[in-house]
């Protein structure tokens, strides 16, 4: 590798960190609140640069489970209308739907959206009156905004904050990983609070209580599969799944994954999430299925397996393969369950890596690769429709026992155990015991991991959109750092048979690559599309948000870091995709609106691929004025 220089700090100075956007929030003073921004804190850290009284380390996990959902909200609606830093301690909020505003202390502004919030109160509210609630601040911006889903989002934020509290309450007394667990499985069930951009980030509405203590990655559940025997006369597969030179067919490797299961003759056993089987049986199609014969419900079988941060993909330790199940439970935005064109989009995206694009792309980047999705199963009515919810994708599992695989988002997420000041990270951990080891400073060690995770991680996604016109929705939890033993980047993966885009304007050297390709899968996408969610996805999503862990655990000055992001994006525009020249010249981006999202009442996964979302326009903190 060769590292590119880290600017000192001094060459950060006079960048605007603060969002210049509609003055929706205004500054004010809240009287005896000592709380700083732009990285000062509201107490004094000790030598480890951590903070002694964060609302996040509360006994009470309710306590905390209320602080992480308060503070999603506010740094949802901050971002999502572009709202300048605050000149005082705290921010006003104007309410004027309701009449009154709302006052929230800042002990953190970040340059990237990643802004830490005391409890907000009630401006004119009466003299010692609790600090407002995550539901009534649910409520009060619900009704801001004007949307009649505003009421299902008080649910679901009420539903997210309950289930925070009892993985919090839960992890605290059972700190250490699943007996079974390997280190991807450690990882993966490592993400208690959700990404810090999103107002529901837990809610899991259709599961009860016993549900999710079964199927949560975050309780560490765990569960047998439900089988069913399709009849081959309805039983949809590909599959790409190659062993020793020899197409392996989807049928055969869901024998092999029934591990003897006794089947129907002519049948072939098809793997379902438990929670997903239950409900099926009550849906007319599948109820005429098992009517007719065609279909078989065989039950539960097998040992266990363990949800991932996804919840519906399923992992064990030492397998050969995870599978992608389909879970039409509301996780977030959407109903989990698998499309048909997604199915033929893991596979069609292993085909165009196997003829030649993977040999290509490796020969520059060799330790980063796509999680492959090479095969698939499914149910068709008679007729030859699909069955929605009837299918899994099986995926390849190339992680050993000694692969220390973490996505971005586990890596990052806050911990919150009482006795361990300011939740550190993983991210945090590993900085300071690098710094320890080594006599650096934490920011030296942060910077140096900075720029190895886009080398090893970002340079390679952006090869790929720049020599084959692939962007990748590379966000935090699909993107998988590999760690070497000192904790350091060495490599990565992407995962998820949804989130390609393959550029129209590639569409002929793609198809010259994979004849056919696109024509079932509905991957291609106009490339102002495609600019726009990769922007988000990667930059916004991904790098930004990395940068912003950095500052907000108080590791590193994220002025410093978009620095450095800068001259490794001036120096990445050689690689033919036209995002490093979009983040750098671009005063302002275009951001996914998660908490309008869900106002609006949208289904991420519905719907043509650029009305799937709502996005607002923020000010880009990478833009320096002048340039």
């Amino acid at each position: 590798m060769n590292p590119i220089p880290v600017p000192d700090a001094h060459e950060a100075e006079g960048h605007p960190i603060a969002h210049r956007g509609p003055l929706v929030a205004e500054p004010t003073t809240v009287p005896h609140q000592k709380a700083g921004i732009h990285g000062e804190r509201l107490t004094a850290p000790d030598d480890s640069g951590l903070t002694s009284a964060d609302p996040l380390d509360a006994p009470d996990p309710q306590a905390a489970a209320e602080t992480a959902a308060v503070e999603n909200l506010l740094r949802c609606w901050v971002r999502e209308n572009d709202t300048a830093a605050p000149q005082g301690a705290a921010l006003r909020i104007p309410l004027p739907a309701s009449g009154t505003a709302l006052l929230v202390p800042v002990p953190y502004w970040s340059a990237t959206g990643w802004h830490r919030f005391a409890r907000p109160s009630l401006e004119g509210g009466r003299h010692g009156a609790p600090p407002a609630d995550a539901v009534t601040v649910a409520a009060l911006l619900g009704r801001e905004a004007g949307q009649s889903e505003g009421a299902d989002l008080v649910g679901r934020v009420a539903d997210s904050v309950r289930r925070t509290a009892d993985f919090i309450a839960d992890r605290r007394t059972r700190p250490g990983p699943h007996e079974a667990a390997d280190l991807f499985l450690t990882a993966e069930q490592s993400l208690l609070l959700g990404h810090p951009l999103h107002p529901t980030p837990k809610s899991r509405e259709g599961l009860s209580g016993a549900e999710v203590r079964r199927y949560s990655p975050e309780l560490y559940g765990s569960f047998p599969l439900h089988w069913m025997a399709v009849d081959a006369s309805v039983l949809a597969a590909d599959s790409a799944w190659a062993e020793g030179g020899r197409t392996i067919a989807a049928p055969e490797l869901a024998h092999r994954l029934a591990d003897g299961l006794q089947l129907p003759p002519g049948t072939t056993p098809l793997p379902l999430h438990p929670w997903q089987a239950r409900d099926l049986v009550q849906r007319p199609a599948v109820a005429a299925l098992l009517d007719a014969g065609l279909l078989h419900d065989l039950g539960p079988h097998g040992g266990d397996w363990y949800p991932t941060s996804s919840v519906r993909t399923v992992h064990r330790p030492g397998g050969e393969a995870m599978l992608k199940l389909s879970l039409g439970v509301r996780i977030t935005n959407s109903r989990r369950e698998n499309l048909r064109k997604e199915l033929h989009r893991g596979v069609e995206v292993h085909r165009l890596l196997r003829a030649g694009l993977a040999e290509e792309w490796q020969s520059v980047h060799p330790r980063f690769d796509i999680v492959r999705d090479p095969a698939w199963l499914a149910v068709d009515t008679p007729d030859g429709e699909p069955v929605p919810g009837l299918d899994v994708m099986v995926r390849h599992n190339p992680f050993g026992p000694g692969d220390d695989a973490v996505c971005i988002a586990g890596l990052t997420a806050p911990r919150p155990m009482p006795g361990r000041p300011g939740t550190p990270s993983r991210l945090a951990d590993i900085v300071r015991r690098l710094a320890a080891r080594t006599g650096r400073p934490t920011t030296a060690v942060s910077a140096e991991w900075f720029l190895r995770y886009l080398d090893q991680v970002v340079r390679p996604v952006l090869w790929l959109d720049g020599i084959a016109g692939v962007a990748l929705e590379a966000h935090q939890q699909n993107t998988i750092v590999l760690l070497d033993p000192n904790g350091w980047p060495i490599g990565g993966r992407y995962r998820d048979n949804q989130g390609y885009y393959f550029r129209e304007s590639h569409r002929a050297a793609l198809e010259h690559r994979l004849p056919g390709i696109g024509a079932v899968s509905d991957t291609f996408v106009p490339d102002a599309v495609t600019d726009e969610r990769f922007a988000y996805y990667l930059g916004i999503n991904n790098v930004l948000g990395l940068i912003g862990a950095f500052g907000v655990q108080h590791l590193a000055d994220e002025r410093v870091l978009l620095a450095a992001l800068r001259q490794f994006l001036t120096r990445a525009t050689a690689l033919g995709s036209p995002l490093p020249a979009h983040l750098l010249d671009s005063p302002t981006l275009r951001c996914k609106a998660n908490l309008l999202t869900r106002l609006h009442g949208l289904d991420e996964l519905v719907g043509p691929v650029d009305t799937q979302s709502v996005y607002v326009t923020i000010t880009n903190p990478l833009h320096t004025p002048g340039t």
